[in-house]
């Protein structure tokens, strides 16, 4: 009887073994999978910013293609719902590319091509059973929320000072920056992040566990090869890390879209028409030195309002 008892532990603790064997093969097996096509987008992002615009379409439509029937063929494992949801990379840069955009003005380029793209992801989302929710479409923890938003007019800053873009305006008054601020807003802003901090990390960190955010902060920053600054890459990365755990923590897209939207808004439509072309001067970055200024204290106000708030709370407990 003893040697039964002790037979079935044994059976039991070499199935655990198993299972857990299995278990980890199958995450090498995605990890595998997310690094192969991490390089292939490397690759073609490369041909498409360093050599053909053509070719780059080319190989981001192959690239497509690839995750689409790989995604089917493996529809029973794991990794399916990271290689479908991989799919709306090579699409964000296809559309961007593909488009007929030359006699638009820049700012009417996101008009046209992120509603269509946000549909994608819509459908992607659906078809990966993620409810909105489990995307970040909701406004949770509101006053952090605002916070990570305001965070938005730093970066913008810090990129300008890495890439000094021209203008999307001409001038600065109210009745030339709404309505492009607008659009900078939901569609960099909203769009790329329902896009990868929503539908590509959620896919991810269910593939790759926490790695999941580093996986789509290297996605994301490697598409931004289109301004061929190795600085701004690191840049893009680190703040892209910030942004997916800023969601994995508040589980809300609400925060980093704002934050992503300012960011651009700055960097486009703000910075560029106060400082002249000829270089800085103090008169002209007074109210980018406020901005500045203005976004860390009213995060620390926050965060000491909600700090005293939460204190005030357990001591009535």
């Amino acid at each position: 009887m003893e040697n039964e008892e002790a037979r079935s532990v044994v059976f039991e603790h070499e199935e655990a073994g198993a299972k857990s064997e299995t278990g980890f093969w199958l995450f090498r097996q995605e990890a595998r999978l997310a690094v192969l096509y991490l390089l292939a987008i490397v690759g073609a992002e490369v041909v498409t910013n360093f050599f053909s615009l053509v070719g780059g379409v080319i190989c981001h439509t192959i690239l497509l293609a690839a995750l689409i029937v790989h995604s089917s063929l493996v529809a029973k494992s794991p990794s399916h719902k990271l290689l479908l949801a991989l799919c709306l990379a090579p699409l964000t840069r296809i559309m961007s590319l593909s488009m007929p955009l030359a006699q638009f003005s820049p700012i009417y380029w996101y008009l046209i091509i992120y509603p269509p793209l946000f549909l994608a992801a819509w459908v992607a989302m659906r078809r990966l059973n993620f409810t909105a929710r489990e995307t970040g479409l909701t406004a949770q923890k509101l006053p952090w929320q605002l916070a990570v938003g305001l965070t938005g007019i730093i970066f913008g800053v810090a990129e300008y000072l890495i890439l000094r873009p021209e203008p999307l305006i001409s001038e600065l008054y109210w009745g030339e920056v709404l309505f492009p601020a607008f659009v900078l807003l939901v569609g960099t802003g909203f769009v790329e992040e329902f896009v990868f901090r929503g539908v590509v990390q959620r896919a991810s960190m269910e593939a790759l566990g926490r790695w999941g955010l580093l996986y789509v902060a290297l996605v994301f920053a490697v598409l931004h090869l289109i301004h061929h600054s190795a600085i701004d890459i690191v840049f893009v990365f680190a703040i892209a890390l910030f942004f997916g755990w800023v969601v994995n923590k508040t589980g809300s897209l609400l925060g980093v879209t704002l934050s992503h939207g300012i960011t651009n808004i700055t960097l486009y439509l703000i910075i560029p028409l106060l400082v002249p072309a000829g270089g800085w001067r103090w008169e002209a970055i007074y109210p980018a030195l406020i901005m500045v200024l203005a976004a860390p204290a009213t995060v620390f106000l926050l965060a000491l309002g909600l700090a005293l708030e939460s204190w005030a709370w357990k001591r009535g407990r």
